[in-house]
């Protein structure tokens, strides 16, 4: 086990109607104005919007509201959110919606308390210690944002996605209600299971031997969101089954799954490439394309891990011969996938040869920005190797 340091700062409120506390939390925290942050139309078509500025009304928390957040959330707006955050003077901010929005809102709260223009924390990972607390109500459980140090934002000027990873960022308050999940489109639950899932597999997969204790509960996630995607899929009203995959999507990116790893995460630096190429891609749709592309170039490493894996989430009998085994175990996370209704080339994404050819160069250029020359912990690779990534996943 590798040494590290671990922080949780997040209070979980979750189940029933748990968003109507949130005046009432923010006000014991000593709340006096928050900005709002929120997506589409949809959170307030919803009545939730209405019910979480209500409960803020009800508890003497001033707010202002701040919505348009769209998927691969875009610095544009998360400076519109600085300005208004210190024109008004907020000292809380709060984000209604999934993980676009929670990463959207974590930079408006890193920025409201600097000086200079807050892509430059993404540009150069510097420190920032001083961040607006953050309160999120969660509408759609997949990037674990509301338990996570990390951010993730787009400059679409520049053609860029990269994260900044702060532990001040954390969210101080997280309501989890189920319940809001239960309209979600098929496609947009199925992409957050994917990306629970790849979460794990980017802190399984690394260059660090067994650590018994972070392994078996990063297997024991995977286990349980493989065994509760079709049980959602099937019954999107199903309460239990929504609350295990709302409360494993926190656990799946809170940190704790890959305490004395290095992890991986070359996979997730290669689909940023292809949502900051194409904005339309939903990054679980991405991941399920890139991950079984990066699972076949890079097994030979340590096929005894992917075989291992194999057995423990999918209960592949072994054969003897581990390298058999681990394609097995690609195989099947490729099927789980499609399964779920998911891409797994680059084709079903939209992006053929041609479309890659023309976009190759480019994103290499960016990912070189991003991750430096070599990347990667399971098998360090570099542009080169992104290349032959890519052109597998077609």
């Amino acid at each position: 086990m590798e040494n590290f340091e671990f922080v949780s700062p997040t209070k979980f409120v979750f189940g029933r109607g748990v968003e109507t506390q949130i005046g009432e939390k923010l006000a014991q925290e000593g709340a006096r104005k928050a900005l709002v942050h929120f997506g589409g139309q949809s959170a307030r078509r919803s009545g939730l919007v209405d019910r979480v500025c209500a409960s803020l009304d009800a508890a003497g928390v001033e707010h202002v509201e701040l919505g348009g957040v769209r998927p691969n959330p875009e610095i544009t707006l998360v400076r519109e959110g600085v300005a208004l955050a210190k024109r008004e003077g907020v000292d809380w901010v709060v984000a209604v919606g999934g993980g676009s929005v929670i990463d959207s809102a974590k930079a408006i709260a890193n920025g409201a308390c600097i000086d200079g223009d807050v892509w430059e924390l993404f540009e150069t990972k510097r420190p920032n210690p001083d961040v607006l607390p953050i309160a999120v109500v969660l509408t759609i459980p997949a990037a674990g944002s509301e338990g996570s140090k990390n951010t993730v934002i787009s400059n679409d000027a520049l053609g860029r996605k990269t994260g900044y990873g702060n532990d001040r960022q954390r969210p101080r308050l997280a309501f989890m209600n189920p319940e809001l999940t239960f309209t979600l489109p098929a496609f947009q639950t199925a992409a957050g299971l994917t990306d629970m899932f790849c979460h794990l597999l980017e802190r399984f997969f690394d260059d660090v031997g067994a650590v018994p204790v972070t392994d078996n509960l990063n297997l024991s996630l995977m286990r349980t969101v493989r065994a509760e995607a079709p049980r959602v899929l099937a019954d999107p009203e199903g309460y239990d089954a929504r609350a295990n995959v709302m409360w494993a999507g926190m656990l799946c990116h809170q940190g704790l799954a890959g305490v004395g790893r290095h992890e991986d995460w070359a996979t997730h630096a290669l689909e940023h490439e292809l949502s900051a190429f194409d904005t339309s891609i939903t990054h679980g749709a991405g991941l399920a394309v890139m991950f079984p592309a990066w699972m076949e170039y890079v097994y030979d490493a340590n096929p005894a891990r992917f075989a291992f894996y194999g057995r423990e989430v999918f209960g592949l009998s072994p054969t003897g011969d581990a390298e058999a085994d681990a394609l097995s175990a690609i195989d099947e996370t490729r099927a789980f996938f499609a399964s779920l209704g998911m891409p797994t080339t680059l084709e079903e994404l939209g992006i053929g040869e041609e479309e890659l050819d023309g976009a190759l160069e480019k994103m290499l250029l960016t990912l070189r920005a991003n991750k430096g020359e070599a990347f990667g912990s399971f098998k360090k690779l570099t542009a080169d190797d992104a290349r032959a990534i890519y052109r597998l996943a077609l």
